[in-house]
């Protein structure tokens, strides 16, 4: 992990079939980015969003 890195969950539409993936970047898009890297142009991002961490009291 990279200095400022945060948790975005991205969801996609791969061949039909949608898709949620955990992707560790900086920012959204750069997680766009590496979704885009990852399974080349056919697949369309339908949502990016920072996962929130959890805070236990």
């Amino acid at each position: 992990m990279r200095c400022g890195s945060k948790c975005f969950i991205v969801e996609i539409e791969v061949e039909g079939q949608k898709q949620m993936k955990s992707v560790t970047a900086r920012t959204s898009i750069e997680a766009r980015k590496t979704i885009k890297g990852a399974y080349g142009t056919e697949a369309h991002i339908l949502s990016v969003i920072e996962e929130k961490r959890r805070t236990f009291d």
